[in-house]
């Protein structure tokens, strides 16, 4: 690959190499040439066309307001395989009970403002800036990206949305605003037969209960094509 046909590496952040996506090509550099913590490329922009071809390689955007445009490959992801997830029985007595009632794809910016909205405890601010909110309304109007909603009594508390890639659903992000909602959308997700993988992109507690494990980069790759 002649990588200096679409993009060309730059010195950024503490003299890191990365490499610069060009405004008018989509492409990307391999994946492999991540950083160890990810990072792959800064620039480019958020359109429908570059996202799709992104998602397809296994690289998402993660930046903060104020910051250049990133972009990411781990070498490692976090996944869910959908007939794997660990259900408790506390959270199969909370499904029993029927107190929440599920959509999908009714309530798409609803519920990703939501997710930019809600606190948590382990960050300040948060990610899903409104350009990102904007690029992500635009794919889900392009059938791309979906969502699934939690309600309770008539009122949205909860829910989660993501790309889907063939069999694989890449989870951006999710919020809880009543207990046990969002894992309420994941495991109704992962019930209903539509993937083989679910891709949370990075581990934490939360998610590793539910019985996710971590999936070498390549792996990941491998089945996304």
């Amino acid at each position: 690959m002649n990588r200096s046909v679409f993009h060309r590496p730059v010195l950024f952040l503490h003299l890191r190499m990365i490499f610069q996506l060009l405004q008018n090509d989509i492409r990307f550099p391999n994946p492999a040439l991540a950083e160890e913590d990810g990072l792959l490329a800064v620039g480019g922009d958020l359109s429908a066309e570059r996202l799709m071809e992104a998602y397809a390689k296994g690289i998402f955007p993660w930046f903060s307001e104020g910051d250049p445009l990133l972009w990411y490959a781990p070498h490692e992801r976090c996944v869910i395989y959908p007939h794997s997830i660990k259900i408790s029985k506390s959270m199969k007595q909370v499904l029993r009970s029927n107190r929440f009632t599920i959509t999908t794809n009714t309530a798409f910016a609803d519920v990703i403002k939501n997710c930019a909205n809600t606190p948590r405890h382990d960050q300040d601010g948060t990610w899903i800036t409104n350009e990102m909110q904007e690029a992500y309304i635009n794919l889900h109007s392009k059938g791309v990206a979906h969502s699934v909603e939690v309600w309770s009594d008539g009122l949205l508390v909860g829910g989660l949305y993501g790309i889907t890639v063939g069999k694989v659903f890449c989870g951006e992000s999710m919020f809880s605003l009543q207990s046990n909602a969002s894992k309420t959308a994941l495991i109704w997700l992962c019930q209903q037969g539509f993937y083989e993988l679910i891709d949370c992109q990075l581990p934490n507690e939360h998610l590793l209960s539910l019985g996710a494990v971590m999936l070498d980069s390549e792996s990941y790759r491998n089945i996304l094509h």
